[in-house]
């Protein structure tokens, strides 16, 4: 196609996206008049005509180029034509019932009424000219680069959305139970503030102990406790929560007001949902923002309704369609309703700075030109990342918990649990494309991750493979496998088919189609030794503590009958700890043998005890395959070769090799590498370039690969040490163990 072509073709649809239809429909004409009908470009701009042609009032013209349409042998294109051309010819409703029907809403009697709107069936020409999309079967890529990113992101994936239908009218099921969420929200400020109540004193007491030893006077005010001032220093940061998080986004994320005029361009049932929903509970209207992110997230912040805030991204408003940007805002005044909001916002109003000390760091130790003085940057910007790990850490229950909530309540305001779950999906593929557009994960993104209505870590695999498998494949693992939840224990959201199967239940509950058919059978029975191994260091713990119970029992006869005096050893009950220690110890050994059978550095001493494992190398093309297997367990340790391009942060911001994925032709996969002490090349250096990755891939809720070499096209390997220090680890916890246990 030419490129003049191209650019009017992108101009128009854009054009059409901005309501400006006259514009449009002088850019898409040419077009659609080529005499090869087959060609996607064409097809594209005939789809826009219509859409152009309906909303500017000429029926005629786009019922008769939708007639043409229909024609086409094509599935996708004849469906949507189909759906189109049915929403063209029906008749005409009044004024009164065409405002009900496009609102979607229908006004309350009282605030206690069951609300009961009749939302319209999906209108195919109200949709957003991002969400329609022609999946044609051309194998030359002639037409990759004439579509609006947007277009060009759901041609590659080549997705096709069902469009569900909604529920008209409804009954919410049974009333939540909020207590767990209270208790939770209780139980996480207590997390918080122990937490950072010990990350103080040892500041203090490092401070006076440095103080001391170059001979100065220590301050007398960092040896008292620091607990009431820490209480009210608290207390103050929720109260102004608020304001505080306004500045810090607009500072930092150049976050700006979000007038509903602006709103009602992308979604006009936000907007009213918004308004009858505060109006039902006598709400001031929640503060509205926009984030310049091009990623698709959402959050809300403050501590009471009147001070409540709901932030998003102009990628979600972009990349959503009406609805689902509604279901999305529905998910935040949930949060808001449920007032769990209240601690989140202090968790990320303690977080935001901590992350801030990390980034700024790292790029000022980047910028420096002697690589001497790199070494102090290093430390303080990983001291600084793992304490932001730490204190959102304390937050991970309640962050999970919440979404259940959110998920729900947000289903019954709406009545379209099915928009919810195309919502989840597609601001997963946004936030996948703009990893892969970066080439790593943005500070905005991991920063203010804890809040987010959907994972980064999750969205990394599910979003960049949509469409190479269906998503049902995907998710199975998710709603089938009976140890899932598992491995969700360090996560921040649940595992998101677990949510749209929650979603799924509740449109059956109310009759409706299903955007997705997740299967709702039993869970898959796996052999439960698998299962032991991969816990097999937790359960160390349990057995380290019967162990100390027989030796103590067995001490205890012993010197009651006089036949041996070990009495001094029980009498110091630190040897528990040794017991553990060594039970541990005995745990990790145990998974290593299984987490990396057949790795070439592997001590020969313990070749004589590995399992039979398969050898079995899965290329980059089977990646899909490897996911959708919904029996997988990490221990299962599958070896790979891949081959790909090496994406994540680059320079100091990396040190700890936290973030690294590999961008295969089939999908993005998460990284696992362990340097050594001392090593000439990082995988840092490798960043952007064509690499080879040798390892294994362990399905859990996260999947990702334990590196065992990296490859360059010219020869240069590095080689992982997670297998040795996982050795080193377990080594020394066993002497530590052993010389507590002998020491007495």
């Amino acid at each position: 196609m030419p490129s003049h072509a191209e650019s009017s073709l992108e101009a128009g649809l854009v054009a059409l996206k901005q309501g400006d239809y006259k514009n449009a429909i002088a850019q898409l004409e040419p077009i659609a008049s080529n005499t090869d009908a087959r060609k996607v470009a064409v097809l594209q701009a005939k789809v826009g005509l219509v859409m152009a042609y309906a909303r500017s009032g000429d029926n005629s013209k786009a019922i008769a180029l939708c007639q043409t349409l229909t024609e086409i042998n094509n599935p996708q294109v004849k469906q949507w034509a189909d759906r189109a051309l049915k929403e063209l010819t029906k008749p005409k409703k009044s004024d009164k019932e065409s405002k009900k029907s496009e609102s979607g809403f229908v006004p309350l009697k009282n605030s206690g009424d069951n609300y009961r709107p009749e939302p319209p069936a999906v209108n195919p020409l109200n949709s957003s000219v991002t969400q329609v999309v022609v999946k044609i079967n051309n194998p030359s890529n002639e037409s990759d680069n004439f579509l609006p990113p947007a277009n060009r992101l759901a041609k590659n994936t080549q997705m096709y959305w069902r469009h569900a239908g909604r529920a008209k009218v409804w009954q919410p099921r049974h009333k939540s139970n909020l207590l767990p969420l209270r208790l939770l929200s209780a139980g996480t400020f207590v997390a918080l503030f122990w937490v950072m109540r010990a990350i103080l004193k040892l500041l203090m007491n490092w401070s006076n102990n440095i103080l001391y030893n170059i001979r100065l006077q220590p301050l007398q005010l960092f040896y008292r406790d620091p607990t009431q001032f820490l209480l009210i220093v608290l207390g103050i940061l929720i109260v102004a929560s608020p304001w505080l998080l306004d500045w810090l986004l607009a500072n930092f994320y150049g976050r700006r007001e979000l007038p509903k005029e602006s709103l009602n361009v992308h979604s006009r049932e936000a907007v009213r949902l918004l308004q009858r929903y505060c109006q039902q509970r006598r709400w001031r209207s929640p503060k509205l923002s926009i984030l310049p992110i091009a990623a698709p997230i959402a959050l809300s912040y403050g501590h009471l309704p009147r001070t409540a805030r709901i932030v998003v991204s102009l990628g979600l408003l972009e990349q959503l369609a009406d609805d689902e940007i509604a279901t999305i805002y529905a998910c935040e005044l949930a949060h808001i309703t449920h007032g769990d909001c209240a601690v989140m916002s202090l968790v990320l109003l303690v977080t935001l700075p901590i992350y801030q000390v990390y980034q700024q760091v790292s790029q000022w130790t980047d910028n420096i030109p002697n690589k001497i003085l790199h070494l102090p940057g290093v430390v303080i910007s990983s001291l600084a990342y793992g304490i932001w790990c730490l204190l959102t850490g304390t937050a991970l229950w309640l962050s999970k918990l919440r979404l259940y909530y959110s998920d729900r309540l947000a289903a019954e305001i709406t009545g379209n649990p099915n928009a919810l779950v195309r919502a989840f999906l597609k601001i997963s593929i946004g936030i996948a494309t703009d990893i892969e557009k970066q080439e790593h994960t943005s500070w905005q993104i991991e920063s203010l991750n804890i809040l987010a209505p959907v994972s980064y870590q999750q969205s990394v695999c599910l979003g960049s493979i949509a469409g190479q498998i269906p998503f049902e494949s995907f998710l199975m693992w998710d709603s089938l496998n009976p140890y899932r939840r598992w491995f969700t224990i360090n996560n921040s959201h649940p595992i998101i088919g677990d949510r749209i199967q929650r979603l799924c239940e509740i449109a059956r509950h109310w009759h409706l189609d299903l955007e997705l058919y997740l299967t709702n059978q039993q869970p898959l029975k796996i052999k439960r030794h698998s299962f032991i191994l991969q816990i097999a260091p937790f359960l160390g713990i349990p057995f380290g503590l019967m162990f100390a119970g027989l030796l103590c029992l067995i001490w205890q006869i012993t010197f009651a009958f006089k036949l041996l005096n070990l009495k001094w050893i029980y009498d110091d009950w630190s040897f528990v700890t040794g017991c553990v220690l060594i039970g541990i110890s005995i745990g990790t050994v145990m998974r290593i043998l299984y987490f990396f059978p057949d790795a070439d550095m592997k001590p020969s001493i313990l070749q004589s005890f590995l399992p039979d494992a398969s050898t079995t190398v899965h290329a980059g093309d089977r990646l899909p395959n490897l996911l959708a297997n919904p029996s997988a367990l990490p221990i299962d340790s599958i070896r790979v070769r891949l081959v790909g391009k090496l994406l994540g942060r680059r320079g100091t911001s990396n040190s700890l090799e936290q973030d690294l994925i590999l961008q295969t032709n089939t999908g993005l996969v998460k990284l696992h590498h362990i340097s050594g002490l001392v090593q000439l090349v990082n995988p840092q250096d490798w960043i952007g370039r064509q690499i080879t990755v040798t390892g294994w891939f362990r399905r859990g809720a996260t999947p990702w690969i334990d590196i065992q070499s990296l490859q360059t096209q010219n020869g240069q390997t590095i080689n992982s040490l997670h297998l040795l220090w996982s050795m080193v680890l377990a080594v020394a916890t066993l002497a530590w163990g052993g010389y507590i246990l002998l020491k007495g």
